[in-house]
């Protein structure tokens, strides 16, 4: 089979996107397809959030790509859609077989009024509302989640029933557990040495992720259990810096901006768990991968959560600080902590990369056979 995977643009600089059409890329290959992966190509923007540069990029994607995305799939036999952001496509691809892959409508709900903390400009409700217009237009839409589905079939109609599932997404082939050396030389790398077991928090500073109630959860315990707290992913804010140092946090948080893979999995080995008190996911990644790598999870009961993680790992409401605390204390208790990572093993195994490009194939298959 011929298969077109359309991709990210790259400035935009989305790592789970990229991550997520890479790894479909290299399933598909090693299963013997044919496939192209597509993205717009950086004519006019070189990233940036500021007007010039949004709109720049807007040419881009908006105005050039999709007419040279008409072109290169003349000779396919399938289209993939890798991300939900990208929907807008499916006008230029509307006489192929065609999937677009739908991480979350959290943005979309923002952008319709609905309390997600994902806010939208004038011109983001414009772009919102195209993206939920394109994705009724296609022909079959691959939901991360059911509560992603669930949002989907609410906003688009229940004519999206026959038109949508879900296809759970599989954890970076190349993350595991590591023997301790190999973890001690990476964790080397870091500026600041890591002598004190440390929580871990994986992602960005959107409101909806909740690093602030993170800080203050780290606060509730920092003084019964000796331990640090290591922020990956995007460097903290100005906000977020100014409220740990109004709760006296200054020199027991770490910040690891933009880690490598290598570095990012030698901190889920030595974490002493993940602590993600997330208010709203479409699905969830983080949670996986640390469970990949033997970390114990603690997270929020909210949206996706509860359906990838389940009773591998300690919920709470994202609002129930004191009980995130309790569950942070209960895993000292060291065969607590092992049969949290036992769990962990057992859930992941759900989320094999292998078993998501199998059942993108089957998808393939059957949008073909309805062409």
């Amino acid at each position: 089979m011929k298969i077109s995977l359309v991709g990210n643009y790259l400035p935009d600089n989305q790592q789970s996107m990229q991550r997520f059409a890479l790894m479909l890329e290299e399933g598909l290959r090693a299963r013997g397809h044919e496939v192209e992966l597509l993205r717009p190509t950086p004519r006019f923007g070189r990233g940036g959030n500021d007007f010039v540069s949004k709109w720049a990029a807007y040419i881009d994607k908006y105005v050039l790509f999709p007419g040279a995305l008409r072109r290169a799939v003349a000779g396919s036999d399938v289209v993939h859609i890798c991300d939900h952001s990208n929907a807008m496509y499916v006008s230029a691809v509307r006489n192929k077989p065609h999937v677009v892959t739908c991480h979350d409508l959290l943005a979309v709900r923002g952008a319709l009024g609905e309390q997600t903390d994902c806010p939208a400009s004038f011109t983001g409700r414009i772009l919102q509302r195209w993206i939920l217009r394109s994705l009724r237009r296609a022909q079959l839409v691959a939901c991360v989640s059911s509560a992603t589905r669930e949002d989907l079939l609410r906003l688009a109609g229940s004519e999206m029933n026959d038109r949508s599932c879900v296809v759970l997404l599989g954890v970076a082939p190349t993350l595991g557990r590591r023997a301790e050396a190999e973890v001690d030389s990476v964790l080397a790398q870091l500026p600041r040495p890591v002598n004190r077991p440390f929580l871990l928090n994986v992602g960005s500073n959107l409101r909806r992720k909740n690093r602030e109630g993170a800080l203050r959860i780290f606060k509730k315990v920092s003084e019964q259990f000796d331990c640090d707290l290591i922020f990956a992913g995007e460097p903290l804010s100005d906000e977020l810096k100014r409220v740990k140092k109004e709760i006296g946090l200054n020199g027991r948080v770490i910040e690891v901006p933009r880690p490598s893979d290598a570095m990012l999995e030698a901190l889920y080995n030595r974490a002493f768990a993940l602590l993600y008190p997330t208010r709203y996911e479409g699905f969830g990644w983080p949670a996986i991968e640390a469970q990949t790598c033997g970390c114990p999870v603690i997270s929020s009961n909210s949206t996706s959560i509860p359906e990838v993680v389940g009773n591998s790992g300690l919920l709470r409401a994202p609002d129930d600080e004191a009980g995130f605390a309790t569950d942070i204390l209960r895993l000292t208790a060291e065969p607590t902590r092992r049969d949290f990572i036992a769990r962990g093993f057992d859930n992941v195994r759900r989320f094999t990369p292998g078993r998501m490009v199998d059942d993108y194939v089957q998808l393939y298959q059957k949008v073909c056979a309805r062409n």
